[in-house]
């Protein structure tokens, strides 16, 4: 099953040329109106939009249930909107089965009135998407009596609700479906794991593994494949697992473990690992995950890969110190000189935001008076002088943001060479160089010293005492 809601995670080792992601697609509808609030008390000028979150697509099993029918499958669709300014309520959607006849039989759910081939499922409060965002609506769907492997139909869907600017949102039709495809075969399902928080650095912990064939034909063997990220240790060693490093160069250097039993599982069986997975946090763990993914043996196709894959969160309390790295040049007016400007990590706690991507820090420098930039590197991007605009180009600007990369490991630096032109002699010109986040202005919540998080470049300073950092 593969859902429509947008997702920022990003599997570990999807980076690397051995490993590819599965992305998940977004779908939405726009429904705006008139800037005429619903009330007094909401904003005026502003749009929102009303979102239908369903699977894009679902596979039955044949059969496997207990009592010799097809299995069920959970089918969750939720109504969501964008903007939290507006409070939306009185959702309605609308499910129409017409499109499934002799493929797949519904069972409809309490909040659910249907009528014919179509029911309208009432959502009294419409959410944003965020945390607190949950599916309204839960169908239970299973291949219909007589269906062949193949069969396929469509699920279709349509949306109002009470809210936003004008009063009222409306989802379009024929914007959103479910494709159901009836097949045989395997379904290898991990449980989920719940997340470790405030743990030590150097503790050990025990990672659930829990898998089951939810399918109606058993799996030859199956394959396992886990990824540690880098502050994590696996310290159980399986011997049907080969152990290698990846990464390291432009990504994070993480564990990974291939590991292939040869076990077979029959439809309803779960398999139990030959001791307990235990792994533990090393001194400069943080932010930690284990990614674990399976798949059938001997060729065979999972029926439903979204349950193929899940991820250990493991938060540890730690720190990083990161500092600012300033310089101090000096030349004559029409001399070209270099500044090499950056970063330092000086640890304990190394940091990647392995989900999703984003740089660990921006380098935000200021140009000093009386000079040029003539060269910047390729991570920086040219700046009006309040930074609130982007120039064209790399040279000549007043302000730059550079992207560090998304990791970064304890005790290394990383530089930002600038060639600068000094036009003029202008004794002590200082311009900043300051580490923020890449969104928002909240100071680094893991650096124990916001303090270095600035430092200076310095042009033809006058006194040895000058600092540039």
């Amino acid at each position: 099953m593969r859902s429509d809601v947008a997702r920022r995670t990003t599997r570990l080792g999807a980076r690397t040329a051995a490993a590819a992601a599965t992305g998940l697609l977004t779908a939405g509808l726009l429904a705006v109106g008139a800037a005429v609030p619903a009330s007094a008390d909401e904003p005026t000028g502003q749009t929102d939009q009303l979102w239908i979150n369903a699977p894009i697509e679902q596979t039955l099993p044949l059969g496997g249930g207990s009592d010799g029918e097809p299995q069920s499958r959970s089918l969750n669709i939720g109504l969501s909107h964008d903007n939290d300014n507006f409070a939306v309520t009185d959702g309605r959607l609308t499910v129409d089965i017409s499109g499934i006849a002799g493929v797949a039989e519904v069972t409809w759910p309490d909040n659910c009135t249907p009528s014919g081939t179509t029911a309208v499922c009432g959502v009294p409060e419409v959410p944003i998407i965020g945390d607190a965002y949950g599916p309204q609506v839960h169908l239970t769907v299973r291949a219909a009596e007589g269906a062949a492997a193949g069969a396929h139909g469509r699920i279709t869907y349509a949306a109002v609700a009470t809210g936003g600017p004008t009063g009222s949102l409306e989802a379009p039709l024929d914007s959103f479906e479910t494709t159901l495809t009836v097949a045989g075969g395997p379904d290898l399902s991990l449980g989920n794991v719940a997340p470790v928080k405030g743990a030590q650095p150097g503790s050990t912990h025990t990672v659930p593994f829990t898998l089951t064939n939810k399918g109606d034909d058993r799996s030859e063997g199956f394959t396992a494949r886990l990824v540690a990220s880098y502050g994590v240790d696996l310290v159980t060693r399986y011997p049907e697992c080969t152990y290698r490093t990846i990464g390291g160069d432009d990504y994070a250097p993480m564990t990974e473990a291939t590991c292939t039993f040869d076990e077979v599982l029959e439809p309803g069986e779960s398999f139990a690992l030959p001791e307990p997975m235990r792994v533990a946090l090393a001194p400069h763990a943080y932010d930690e995950r284990l990614d674990i993914s399976v798949e059938p043996g001997n060729g065979a196709t999972d029926l439903a890969e979204e349950d193929n894959y899940t991820i250990a969160s493991l938060g540890a309390v730690n720190t990083a110190d990161f500092e600012a790295r300033g310089a101090r040049v000096a030349g004559v007016a029409g001399e070209t000189v270099t500044a090499e400007l950056g970063f330092r990590n000086n640890g304990p706690a190394w940091l990647g935001n392995l989900g999703s991507g984003d740089p660990v820090a921006l380098v935000d420098f200021t140009v000093p008076e009386g000079v040029t930039v003539t060269s910047a590197p390729e991570e920086c991007i040219a700046r009006t002088l309040d930074g609130n605009g982007s120039l064209p180009g790399r040279t000549g600007a007043p302000r730059y943001v550079c992207d560090l990369p998304y990791w970064t490991l304890p005790d290394t630096t990383h530089a930002f060479p600038f060639k600068l032109r000094i036009d003029r002699v202008v004794p002590d010109a200082t311009g900043q160089v300051v580490l923020r986040p890449s969104f928002g202005s909240t100071p680094f919540p893991f650096d124990p010293d916001a303090g270095n998080n600035t430092a200076r470049l310095v042009v033809n300073a006058t006194s040895d005492a000058t600092p540039a950092g």
